[in-house]
């Protein structure tokens, strides 16, 4: 029998990940009992501290066992920590040092949500691919500019590391490891049974773009604010860096590194997310809007679209605003 073992790290963290992640794969037990086979894993719940007060005293979890007690896991998987990514860190230096043993000798490691900052914090993730909630992203570079972070992907999946993006989007990754530890029917059973849609990929169309503002460079945060002030008008770079006097590759070079994107892909994101609150609220149609963010062809509007958003105009409207005409 292989052995699970689903954290419970001391401080504030997000009690639904844990309850999710041990529901799920209970469940996945039981059916796999069922249909006459063998159970696949023993579950545990493991921690530093004896109990865990979350969300003010108001709910507690008391672990199984202590992690020093779990001399081999086979999957570990790492709840979501809210917003308290740095105090976590601090907090769970034991855990993190026991999560990085526990790869080295053989265990996969499955991070949930804003989890990926504990397992980023081992070093594991160094070189590698690696999802986390959207709004967590600025500080997610910041602390760990050596992962290669995509906010867009849903799981990543890499060496025996899986992540995952916001909020309750974990369901999606319980689902994608249920179905690799035991099978694509009882993944299939599970998503029924908890009604999680199956093989979703992709949190692009959750996001909100705000904009990378945690960055000191002052210029680029005056280029930001042009962008943003000018959503209407089809700006060119080569304006851009002429009207605050610098060249072009130094400008290119200072807008990446503070805010991870090129200028271009800068505006597209901000055009985007005008366009999908217009789309949300609004009764216009996709070519007015498309005018309103400063695209005259319907195509590259579209394109776009579709790459900020996983949808086009056409979906990303009928989704979100069932009222209004589309054209």
């Amino acid at each position: 029998m292989k052995h699970l073992t689903i954290l419970v790290p001391d401080g504030k963290n997000n009690l639904s990940s844990i309850i999710g992640a041990y529901k799920i794969f209970t469940r996945a037990n039981e059916h796999w009992v069922n249909t006459g086979r063998k159970q696949i894993f023993k579950i545990q719940l493991a921690g530093i501290s004896k109990k865990v007060d979350l969300y003010e005293g108001l709910f507690s979890i008391k672990p199984h066992t202590s992690i020093t007690s779990i001399k081999k896991t086979d999957l570990i998987i790492i709840p979501s920590l809210n917003h308290n990514y740095q105090e976590a860190v601090k907090g769970n230096q034991l855990m993190i040092n026991w999560i990085g043993k526990m790869y080295k000798a053989g265990a996969e490691v499955a991070s949930i949500c804003t989890g990926a900052f504990l397992l980023a914090s081992t070093g594991l993730l160094d070189g590698k691919n690696c999802s986390t909630h959207w709004a967590a992203a600025d500080s997610f570079r910041t602390l760990f500019p050596k992962v290669n972070l995509h906010t867009d992907h849903l799981i990543t999946d890499e060496n025996g590391i899986y992540t995952n993006g916001g909020a309750y989007s974990f369901l999606n990754l319980m689902i994608y490891l249920v179905e690799k530890y035991y099978d694509r029917q009882t993944a299939i059973f599970c998503s029924k049974v908890f009604q999680i849609e199956i093989d979703r990929q992709s949190q692009s169309a959750f996001t909100i773009f705000t904009g990378q503002k945690k960055h000191d460079d002052d210029m680029i945060k005056q280029a930001q604010a042009y962008i943003e002030n000018k959503i209407e008008e089809k700006i060119s770079v080569e304006h851009l860096s002429a009207h605050f006097s610098i060249g072009r590759r130094n400008f290119d070079r200072r807008f990446i590194k503070a805010t991870g994107n090129t200028p271009v892909e800068y505006a597209q994101r901000v055009k985007i997310e005008s366009a999908k609150k217009t789309f949300e609220t609004s009764r216009k149609t996709i070519t007015e809007v498309m005018y309103a963010v400063g695209y005259t062809d319907i195509k590259a509007f579209r394109e776009v679209f579709r790459k900020i958003t996983g949808l086009s105009p056409l979906a990303y409207k009928q989704k979100y605003n069932k009222e209004t005409p589309t054209f």
